[in-house]
């Protein structure tokens, strides 16, 4: 996979992603200079399947320094790019309570822009603090395991 240009890190702390799915975005070339300058922020996006179609919204893509009058709104809807029956498996995933779309890694891969969104359901706050027990124990182990290894004793 190529590298990304910006990760919504928060994501993973607030849902539970149960499926993730490749889509392409319509973008203009001013937004494309940005995005390839580093400037976008994913951390209030979602995306929602409405007429058939996939709609990004909330992403914030800078305005491109060079551009001028070809700069567009920052915050504006985006068309997502995907096939009919991932839409149509979405659009079903969607009606169901408590489902939501939100983009979770935004990268070029052969010269277009790809996002990668996850199907993901809102955790409680239980969950959240139960996830950040497990990988602060996960972390101590694999502390410990490389403290012993390295033939420390404590």
């Amino acid at each position: 996979m190529a590298e990304p240009i910006a990760t919504n890190r928060k994501a993973r702390h607030e849902y539970s992603i149960e499926d993730t799915i490749e889509a392409g975005i319509v973008l203009t070339g001013t937004e494309v200079k940005s995005l390839r300058a580093g400037h976008c922020s994913l951390q209030e996006g979602y995306a929602i399947v409405r007429d058939g179609e996939a709609i990004l919204r909330g992403v914030h893509i800078a305005p491109y320094q060079e551009g001028s009058s070809s700069n567009v709104d920052p915050v504006r809807d985006r068309k997502l790019l995907l096939h009919h029956q991932e839409l149509r498996r979405l659009s079903t995933k969607l009606r169901e309570r408590g489902y939501t779309l939100v983009p979770l890694k935004l990268y070029f891969l052969r010269g277009h822009a790809k996002l990668e969104l996850g199907l993901a359901k809102g955790k409680k706050l239980f969950d959240k603090r139960r996830t950040l027990r497990e990988a602060d124990e996960k972390r101590k182990v694999q502390d410990a395991m490389k403290r012993f290894s390295r033939g420390e004793r404590t």
